[in-house]
Parts: C-alpha cells; structure tokens; sequence
C-alpha cells in the first residue's frame, strides 16, 4: 500500500503542474481503493462554489470535504446534502464565523478581491486545528492580455498550554500564470502578412498550434512550515495569533517567488536569448576593453 501511493505521489512530482487535476482523477481511476490517501496528499487549486442557502462563495478542498459533498463555512451546510456529515462543535464553529469574517477583510485588503474561507474541526487530544484558504484569479480580458491564479493553503494546529498556545502551520501555495502577449504581436504580425500577400492562402497553411506560439505558461507550487508560541488571553486570540502567522509566511513565500524563483526564470531566459542587437553587445565589449587598457596605461 505504502509503495503504491508513494510511487503516484512521486509520478505526480514528474507531471505538469498545470494538469494536476486531470492527473490526480487518472490516478484515482486506475487505483480507486487508494483514491482517500491520494487525495489527502496532493494539493489541487481550490474550486470556488457558492452556497444555496447565503448565496456566498466559499472554497472547496479536501479539508472540508465528506464522501463527494463538500461544507460550507457561511451555512455549515453540505453540498450536496449530507446528513450525517462531520461538522465542528458548537463552540468551535462560534470561532470558525468569527474567523471567516477576520480572513475575509484580510482578502480583501491583501487581494482586492478574490474567495477565502476557514474551516476548523475538533482534534482527539483536545486541540484543533484549521485551514485557511485564498485565491484569486485573473482572467483574461483580451486575446493577448496575462491569466493566471494564486492559491494559498494555509494548515495550522493549535495547542492551549495554559495561558500560551503552541501552533503549527503548514503553508503551501500554488502559482499558475499565462502570458500571451508575444503570442498576441505575432498574431498581429502575421494578420498585416496575409492581408499584404492575400488572407485565404495565408491562413490556409497556418495550423491550430500557431494560436500558443509565443505562450509562456509558468507554474508551480511551494510549501514551507513554521512553529510559533503565543500568549492566549481567550478563545479569539486564536484568529489573531494564526492571522499574524499566515500574514509573515504569505509575505516571505511571495517575496522568495519574487526574487528567487522569478529571478532565476528570468536570468535562465535572458541567457538564452537575447533582446538586444548582438552585434550591438559585441561593439560596446570591446569598447569596454579598450577603455580598460587606456586605464591600464
């Protein structure tokens, strides 16, 4: 069993990222009996639905998940209707409203827009733990303009120890971005061509594939972990002690993107290609020697 799962696990890690979803319902298909320890392990971009009873959109994964119904954190209510389906206790869903509506006004002021929800459940130790989740998504307005979406699974634990609480939070984040605005001045390009030599002929040769010439698809995903202690004065000191911790992580993990990961990208991309006249580059290298060797004299 063990092996199983850890082999699709590792095939998952080899695979685009941008079809994780199609990968992972391949994978369940094949090995149903290992569909739970599957989906507990991969991190999917979250679905958006909306709950029939508040008409609120909240964000459905595999936290707040039962059988094939999910769980609404405006409603406490399953959708589809499920019955008997595991819900936090009255106390801990008093904390759960009361979390959504903080990370709520958190979204809007750090996203200007987008889906968050919480969830919490009750743990066999006495403790609980939670997720928050965020996206937001940029659709494309126009045929060359950028889409992408930002995912933010954020996995705590809380324990009371008296007047502090220890906490444990696992943050992961899932980055997609399109861009098609070389693909876009190509199209362009390309039109003013076959209208200069005569359209039909022009757009008889040209096949489906050329609409994604000029595409950069980047995407991928990052987790980082963290532990933390915090005084606890009552039970809403909890939101705010977890909030202050996914506000640190969120601003390290989108600044190690920004330097790092795109950084890197860029300088790899710049290296093998070059925007500049060449020659142009070549002439101001041996200006720069020379110069030096007038210095040198």
């Amino acid at each position: 069993m063990g092996d199983l799962v850890d082999s699709m696990l590792d095939l998952m890690r080899r695979l685009p990222p941008t079809h994780v979803e199609e990968n992972v319902a391949s994978l369940v298909a094949m090995c149903p009996d290992y569909a739970e320890d599957l989906l507990g392990s991969v991190d999917q971009p979250l679905k958006v639905m909306t709950d029939r009873a508040t008409g609120k959109e909240y964000l459905a994964c595999d936290y707040n998940r039962d059988g094939d119904s999910y769980r609404s954190p405006w409603s406490n209510e399953y959708d589809p209707p499920l019955e008997d389906g595991t819900v936090p206790s009255p106390k801990l869903r008093k904390l759960e409203i009361t979390a959504n509506e903080a990370f709520d006004t958190y979204r809007e002021m750090y996203y200007e827009g987008g889906v968050s929800s919480v969830f919490l459940w009750d743990l066999d130790d006495g403790g609980f733990a939670g997720v928050v989740l965020l996206k937001k998504t940029l659709n494309a307005s126009a045929p060359g303009e950028p889409s992408g979406s930002w995912d933010s699974i954020h996995v705590f634990e809380a324990a009371e120890r008296g007047r502090n609480a220890h906490y444990k939070l696992t943050s992961t984040i899932m980055l997609q971005m399109v861009d098609r605005s070389a693909g876009a001045r190509a199209s362009k390009e390309d039109a003013v061509a076959a209208k200069s030599l005569g359209g039909d002929k022009a757009n008889a040769t040209s096949g489906g594939d050329a609409k994604r010439e000029g595409e950069v698809t980047l995407s991928g995903s990052m987790t980082r972990q963290t532990e933390q202690d915090f005084p606890l004065q009552d039970s809403s000191s909890h939101i705010a002690n977890t909030g202050r911790m996914i506000e640190e992580m969120e601003i390290k993990m989108r600044n190690l993107l920004q330097e790092v990961y795109f950084g890197k990208t860029r300088d790899v991309v710049f290296d093998l290609r070059s925007i500049d006249d060449l020659e142009k580059a070549r002439r101001q290298r041996e200006l720069q020697k020379e110069l030096v060797g007038f210095i040198k004299r």
